[in-house]
């Protein structure tokens, strides 16, 4: 069996209670060693085995799955954040369907909700955005036709940008081209939720020179949108006035 487990966004105490306890009992964990907090594997029981994937090809990860399970050995793949967010997860899950290999998924904290909670920040306020775009910005690979970034700024929905930090000066160009001002609130957060996490607050104008002057290059979301500094409503589900199913409003 092979458990495919969201090890969370960094901090060790992050993942499930069920990931844990998955990893505590494999025999072999192959691990996205570019990403993945090595404090996990301290878990790991006595004769674990363990692959960094960051240095291997998906034919020699899939080996490595098909000789444990040949010798009935349990493995867990464990990948940052959540395996579904740009965690290459289909085509190991399509590649053990042909092997007629049973396994699962269990999901994980996203360093995306991981930065919103280093910023104290809510991506969904009334009368802000009640829309979050998770995108990417195009480089050594595309994106869809449609999802380039430009065209999705049109929404002006907050927005969270994966893969991108190492290239700010396009993203402002494309964030600016698409339609959010130069005085959009923007933020940095490198390693979210790691011992050394770092947060940069600016605008969508100052995104390159911030990112620049604090030498974030990769490891780092970025997050654009009024949800971080713009009057908002306060929600009606606690409003006095608001009837709901489990409360009769008091107008």
């Amino acid at each position: 069996m092979v458990h495919f487990v969201g090890a969370g966004p960094g901090a060790p105490d992050l993942i499930t209670l069920r990931g844990a306890a998955l990893l505590r009992a494999a025999d072999v964990v192959i691990y996205a060693g570019s990403l993945v907090n090595p404090a996990l594997l301290d878990d790991c029981k006595e004769g674990c085995e363990t692959f960094n994937s960051a240095e291997m090809t998906l034919d020699e990860v899939l080996a490595v799955m098909e000789r444990a399970e040949a010798e009935g050995k349990t493995t867990v793949r464990l990948h940052t954040g959540d395996p579904s967010l740009y965690g290459a997860l289909r085509e190991q899950l399509d590649a053990l369907r042909e092997r007629k290999i049973d396994f699962d998924v269990t999901p994980g904290v996203s360093s995306l909700f991981g930065a919103a909670a280093a910023l104290g920040a809510e991506f969904t306020l009334p009368g802000v955005s009640q829309s979050l775009i998770v995108t990417r910005l195009a480089g050594r690979t595309g994106v869809p036709e449609g999802e380039a970034l430009r065209d999705l700024s049109r929404h002006g929905a907050s927005m969270a940008l994966f893969l991108s930090s190492g290239m700010l000066e396009k993203v402002r160009g494309e964030l600016l081209a698409g339609g959010y001002a130069e005085d959009t609130p923007a933020a940095l957060v490198y390693k979210a939720t790691w011992p050394d996490e770092k947060t940069v607050r600016c605008t969508v104008g100052t995104l390159a020179a911030a990112g620049a002057a604090e030498g974030i290059r990769k490891t780092a979301l970025v997050l654009v949108g009024g949800f971080l500094d713009a009057p908002y409503e306060k929600s009606r589900l606690y409003d006095p006035s608001f009837t709901t199913e489990f409360r009769r409003g008091d107008a």
